[in-house]
């Protein structure tokens, strides 16, 4: 939401300074150049990019309404690890494979919606564990193959910020393409009245402007934004890397999501206090449901 708040910032200071002035608002309405930009920066995106991308772009542009990861978010990741951890703990690793295999049915998920619902961090998660259920890896070999994968799925949710941001430098440009092509309008109308010959001039500057503004206030702010999600969102998978390779190496599940808390941005990281609480509340819950 803050985002949209910043793009209205931007929109009104631009109106309102060039009203101030003295202009006209009606000058900068100029849909050819609108059409002009911006068709030239759709078909760039479409020739730049495949239609997976495309698609995981819209979704990240989509997702800045949103609030993302949120504290909440990681205390319950915490949570359902510890307790994936302590069944572990309690009847055997045997015991987790029916929360792995099918974990759209597992009664521990199940209680978390915003995780069960976050298809890449459910496989993520699923994937890491079939692998410490199978055994017969090292935890430096596990650690190795969680990177890679963890760097593969950076590198495809990097992609399209990276692809908007090459999308912004260009705007200039597409606005001097729009702006020359304003002057050769111009030119053929070199014999005809100064008033008509100005408003021909102010039109083919507009496109120069339009191009500008898009891409230092708009365009590049977004990708931006975009850019910095993916990071953001990369850390809940470190998460879960921290807890999952700490569990492997045979640690208490307190322990283990002690390493995945510890791994969290701090704005977003529960105390310790507060998760030991969490946890030993979801255990004892769990417990009297049992008991009921």
């Amino acid at each position: 939401m803050i985002s949209l708040i910043g793009f209205a910032v931007v929109t009104c200071s631009v109106i309102i300074g060039f009203l101030w002035h003295g202009g006209h608002l009606m000058v900068l309405f100029q849909p050819s150049e609108f059409l002009i930009i911006g068709g030239c920066a759709g078909g760039m995106l479409l020739v730049s990019v495949n239609p997976k991308v495309l698609k995981e772009l819209l979704n990240q542009i989509k997702g800045i309404l949103g609030a993302g990861y949120t504290p909440e978010s990681y205390k319950n990741l915490l949570i359902m690890l510890y307790e994936v951890f302590d069944i572990a703990r309690r009847d055997g690793i045997v015991a987790l494979e029916a929360h792995v295999e099918h974990p759209e049915e597992s009664e521990i998920m199940k209680k978390y919606p915003e995780f069960i619902s976050d298809h890449n961090a459910v496989n993520f998660f699923v994937d890491t564990m079939r692998l410490i259920i199978s055994g017969g890896m090292s935890s430096h070999d596990l650690e190795a193959l969680i990177d890679e994968d963890l760097e593969t799925l950076h590198e495809e949710r990097s992609e399209p910020p990276m692809i908007l941001a090459k999308v912004g430098d260009a705007l200039p440009g597409f606005g001097i393409v729009a702006a020359v092509l304003g002057v050769v309008i111009t030119m053929g109308a070199i014999g005809g009245p100064a008033e008509e010959i100005g408003h021909k001039v102010a039109a083919a500057l507009v496109g120069t402007f339009l191009g500008v503004l898009g891409a230092y206030g708009f365009v590049q702010p977004l990708a931006t934004n975009l850019e910095g999600q993916v990071k953001a969102n990369s850390r809940y998978y470190i998460c879960m890397k921290q807890a999952m390779l700490g569990f492997f190496k045979g640690m208490a599940p307190s322990i283990a999501v002690e390493l995945g808390r510890r791994s969290i941005y701090e704005d977003m990281r529960p105390s310790f206090l507060e998760l030991e609480q969490s946890c030993r509340a979801s255990i004892r819950q769990k417990g009297a449901e049992k008991g009921a």
